[in-house]
């Protein structure tokens, strides 16, 4: 979700999504049993509805710098005939048949800034976009290169610009069980979920030379929240004994936790295994305004006991907060930290 992250992860998403829900046009569901091709599946899938490719980092620079990074793409499918999905004699390059929001965001800790920047396009004549062909996925001057599978980002906006390449240090990861990640009950409420979950990172935020971590999450749906859900709360973590952890809770209007909240541990080998909401429990600690910025992480069947704790406690973009998080107690590390619907529900 970015993990639902969602990673949309996010936020405003929901303004691309609501007004495409009259489409005509019948977008696949997310069900058990889909057969991952790679490195197919690392791009575009307009046959679904939403998607998202979420990049979120820490790093540091020579003289003990500290930068959060967020680089996230979305595509919101805008099809509204059966043949929306091929480019046919006559068609406009203007017709909207996709909608990308893109965010980037910075969190600066010695300079106890954030800073983000949005921006949202039409498909168009490139403008924006995603490719498998291109081994690419852009919007405007914003973008994230493959090149097998290491990625290069680019960003630049009016307060602050990176290019960073990305190569893995482990396998991606496939989230959930039986090809999907479960966010309710119901058919198709679901999401096919990559991560990437320790991608090491070199290159520039602004004139600073920066070295770090990185995970990258990619999620392609076309339901996901049933209507009693309100949002999620996300965590990535990257622990410095090389294993990885990701956590999501959903949660409901009453208030209670839905069961279908899951996550992944990640071992040093690199080997993936699910974690049933039962095996987990997240605790807030403390609050900045909406949002509970601490956190406690419980996870018994590893031993493991750690508190969150933000870089900066305003990181909040629009209408959810994301940021750079340390993890300290029986292991410490750095991640993410994503919590959505405190500002009303998220909606798609």
């Amino acid at each position: 979700m970015n993990g639902i992250p969602w990673p949309l992860r996010l936020v405003t998403v929901s303004l691309c999504i609501l007004p495409l829900t009259g489409s005509g046009f019948q977008y696949r569901e997310a069900l058990p049993g889909y057969k991952y091709q790679f490195p197919r599946d690392h791009f575009e899938h307009e046959d679904f509805r939403t998607e998202w490719w979420y990049y979120t980092g820490n790093v540091t620079g020579t003289a003990g710098e500290r930068y959060g990074f967020e680089l996230v793409f979305f595509r919101a499918g805008a099809r509204h005939d059966e043949g929306a999905r091929h480019d046919s004699a006559g068609k406009s390059a203007w017709t909207v048949q996709d909608l990308y929001l893109a965010h980037a965001a910075l969190t600066d800790a010695k300079g106890k800034r954030f800073q983000y920047e949005e921006r949202l396009n039409r498909g168009g004549p490139g403008l924006a976009g995603a490719s498998f062909d291109r081994r690419r996925v852009w919007n405007g001057n914003w973008s994230s290169q493959w090149a097998g599978e290491n990625q290069t980002l680019d960003a630049v906006t009016e307060h602050f610009h990176f290019h960073l390449q990305l190569i893995p240090d482990k396998r991606f990861i496939i989230q959930g069980e039986n090809g999907v990640s479960q966010k309710a009950e119901g058919r198709g409420r679901a999401s096919h979920y990559v991560s990437f979950p320790l991608l090491k990172v070199s290159g520039t935020i602004n004139s600073t030379e920066v070295t770090g971590r990185a995970w990258m999450d990619h999620e392609w749906f076309t339901e996901q929240l049933a209507p009693d859900q309100v949002g999620w709360d996300w965590f990535s973590v990257q622990l410095d004994n090389h294993t990885e952890l990701m956590l999501f809770e959903l949660r409901r209007k009453d208030g209670s936790i839905d069961p279908h909240s899951s996550g992944t541990f990640v071992d040093a080998r690199g080997v993936a295994r699910h974690l049933r909401r039962e095996d987990f429990s997240l605790q807030p600690l403390s609050y900045w305004q909406k949002y509970p910025v601490e956190w406690r992480l419980r996870v018994p069947s590893l031993n493991l006991d750690i508190t969150c704790r933000p870089v900066l406690r305003d990181q909040q973009l629009r209408n959810y907060w994301e940021g750079a998080v340390d993890y300290s107690g029986s292991q410490t590390g750095v991640g993410y930290l994503e919590m959505t619907g405190y500002e009303g529900p998220v909606k798609f």
